[in-house]
């Protein structure tokens, strides 16, 4: 087997190879980490030739030029790779939805570049897990998914927090998160959980959640960055500069909380807990280190609530000289942060309303620090694992109170701890272990999607050809009429085809439904096309898996009004709407008395009147299908070739009628077969379209060796000569 190539899509927040910004908003935290971690871990491994981790490219002078870099090394065999999507600057990832087709069609192009497809895409958080699904769909590449954090439960925390259902929806898109989770969890190969908990209660929120399909991998930390402090001299007096600063005593012990300034992160209990509690602000030091800030009202309004509020409850209980929240750190300030803790014994604290997994907390136990911890979420596994702390109720303060009191009561069980904590993550969270996990698991999800494949090329009988960024030509042809239509002329084409290096993709262009396609196709003997562009071009489709192109439908949406379409057509003479199954969400289809019809200039202006943009192709002098302004079979060729990264003369393209006007004009090559209806008989003296003496697919066979598309065919020359 050749080494792995593992591409990861992990897009918002702020990516980069050394001094993580962690905290410096509500979207650069634990998972940014997690990705570059995980990138730099696998590539170490032997199995693994290539990891790619793609994020977004941004410009723009209120972050660091870094980030503009489309390429960095992560190491000898892994990068960061920075695609444009969107506006240049830095946008929160609630606000990236409306450009994630973009990049779709950016990572497609990007990857045509490598002359290799990876083995595997790993997402990160939903807005990723679209744009994997998507890959994965239109490539046929398994997709392992990790959520880091899921809508429904989040939303669930807000509600009940008494938070406006209608403010949330405004602030964070749930409706858009929650679908595109809950179709990710129908498609993706593998979902990647911290815990056992966010297995089955986050995740078996969604109906879509199937559990088989699950495997839970504790996330790893690199111990060579945490570590116990020395026995010597403290080695960070920088930290503490940052710490102390703010501290009347500040050899108490250290009570060490480091978060982002989010709501379900529950800082204020936790400073109503400290502060609520005489005893344990006269015994203890509290430092909550939550990002980083120039100003509170600069913050997006979320983040400046929190900070607002933590603000005003340290002068509530009068906390001053007792509470430290620094402006700024770095991320290579946090292990010292974590010794400065141990050192003084103290201890660590998350008290998240809920915590999907809790990388702090092994970062703190990796540095001999006691954690308390939220009992909600991944910090159960990590106390039974590590033996280095207690859970406590985040609803309830004065729960919190009494486990940071606790914990800080017995200097013989903190040591105890201290030293669990230690050896518990070296046995049970390192990152070696974890990607040892993580290919014992890929590696069989790869051998059976190799079994797969060698059942479905029997199924269809179909010979092993390049994927679609891979391929340098391709041919599509009308179905009804074209391809089809003499049975002879289908077996010699055929058999010509196969004669064409695997590069050259095939592809069908169809009024046909994908239903009807696939049915009519198989009566004949036809391979199962590459691509298939069904309902007269306002569909697409992709291979084995008939994966449905959804950045297209996306695209052709825009200005669409189907119901109105209808309603203003329901009197017009001579069109007598088709049966059901020929009635599409992106189509309308009629069939036409001509005797009755007006002329399709007045039908436009009809609806033109009404405001309504739509798209009419008149075929046959029978027929009449409605589409979307922007669909048609000739504009889904064009989509592919952007899409795909192909030349327009990098196609050929063969039909017979007038709805295939639109795909044979413009800069591909086309092919008319000989049976061709009247009206495309305008069209001959055009240099890109050439009129074959031969009918049906025997026209197509000719049209190929007039343009050499592909390569000289002689056994099919002689065929027509005969």
């Amino acid at each position: 087997m050749s080494e792995l190539y593992v591409l990861m899509l992990s897009l918002h927040g702020l990516i980069r190879t050394d001094n993580l910004e962690l905290g410096r908003d509500a979207d650069t935290g634990g998972q940014i980490l997690y990705v570059v971690e995980l990138a730099r871990s696998l590539a170490r491994q032997r199995q693994v030739g290539k990891v790619d981790l793609l994020t977004r490219l941004i410009e723009d002078p209120a972050v660091s030029e870094e980030y503009s870099r489309p390429e960095e090394a992560l190491g000898s065999r892994a990068r960061i790779i920075r695609l444009r999507c969107g506006p240049r600057r830095y946008l929160r990832k609630e606000s990236l939805w409306p450009y994630l087709d973009q990049l779709v069609d950016r990572v497609l192009l990007f990857l045509r570049e490598q002359k290799r497809l990876p083995d595997v895409i790993h997402s990160h958080y939903a807005d990723a897990g679209y744009v994997g699904m998507q890959l994965s769909q239109l490539l046929g590449i398994p997709q392992i998914h990790t959520g880091h954090s899921l809508g429904r439960s989040k939303e669930q925390r807000l509600l009940a927090q008494g938070r406006k259902a209608q403010a949330l929806e405004r602030q964070f898109s749930f409706r858009r998160r929650i679908a595109a989770e809950e179709a990710l969890l129908q498609h993706a190969s593998l979902i990647i959980t911290s815990t056992p908990q966010e297995s089955t209660e986050q995740y078996g929120l969604y109906a879509n959640y199937h559990p088989e399909r699950a495997v839970v991998i504790p996330p790893g930390t690199d111990i060579s960055r945490f570590a116990p402090p020395g026995r010597h001299k403290s080695d960070e007096p920088e930290v503490a500069g940052l710490i102390d600063r703010f501290l009347t005593r500040p050899r108490k012990p250290l009570i060490l909380s480091i978060c982002r300034p989010e709501m379900r992160k529950n800082l204020s209990a936790l400073v109503t807990a400290f502060g609520s509690a005489p005893a344990l602000h006269e015994q203890a030091n509290l430092a909550i280190v939550a990002g980083n800030r120039d100003d509170i009202r600069e913050l997006d309004p979320a983040q400046t609530e929190v900070m607002t509020n933590l603000l005003l409850d340290i002068d509530r209980y009068d906390l001053w000289g007792k509470v430290a929240i620094p402006k700024q750190h770095q991320s290579s300030d946090v292990p010292g942060l974590y010794r400065l803790a141990a050192r003084r014994k103290g201890i660590f604290i998350n008290p998240a309303l809920t915590e999907p997994f809790g990388l702090t907390l092994i970062e703190a136990a990796a540095s001999g620090l006691p954690i308390v911890a939220t009992e909600e979420g991944g910090p159960r596994d990590i106390i039974a694992h590590c033996k280095n702390g207690v859970l406590v109720n985040p609803l309830d303060t004065s729960a919190i109170a009494g486990g940071m009191e606790y914990a800080l009561a017995d200097p013989g069980r903190w040591q105890q701890w201290a030293r669990n904590g230690i050896a518990g993550v070296k046995n049970h969270y390192t990152w070696d272990a974890h990607v040892r996990h993580y290919l014992r698991v890929l590696a069989r999800l790869l051998h059976q999607q190799r079994k797969q494949i060698r059942r479905t090329m029997v199924i269809y009988h179909k010979p092993q050809r390049q994927p679609l960024p891979l391929v340098s030509q391709m041919l599509v042809t009308d179905i009804d009429n074209t391809l089809l239509g003499d049975r002879a002329a289908l077996r010699r084409f055929l058999a010509t085809f196969k004669t064409t290096p695997p590069s050259l993709g095939l592809g069908v262009a169809t009024g046909r439904t994908l239903e009807s396609a696939l049915r009519i196709l198989k009566e004949w003997n036809v391979p199962l096309p590459d691509v298939l562009i069904t309902s007269v071009g306002s569909e697409i489709n992709y291979g084995p898996g008939l994966r449905p192109d959804i950045g297209w439908q996306n695209f052709i949406k825009y200005s669409w009004r189907r119901d109105a379409v209808e309603e203003a057509l329901r009197e017009v003479p001579g069109l007598i709407l088709q049966s059901p199954e020929n009635q599409r969400e992106f189509k309308l289809s009629y069939n036409v008395d001509p005797d009755r019809l007006p002329p399709i200039p007045k039908i436009r202006a009809l609806l033109k009147e009404r405001d309504l943009s739509a798209h009419l192709i008149y075929s046959r002098q029978a027929y009449l299908d409605i589409l979307p302004m922007r669909a048609s079979k000739g504009r889904a060729i064009r989509y592919l070739a952007y899409k795909w990264g192909l030349p327009l003369r990098a196609f050929l393209v063969a039909g017979d009628s007038g709805n295939d006007h639109e795909m044979l004009v413009g800069d591909t090559l086309g092919v008319v077969v000989a049976n061709h209806s009247p009206e495309l008989a305008s069209l001959k003296g055009n240099e890109q379209i050439y009129f074959a003496r031969a009918a049906y697919a025997d026209g197509i066979a000719e049209g190929m060796m007039h343009y050499a598309f592909g390569v000289s065919i002689p056994e099919a020359a002689n065929d027509l000569k005969n």
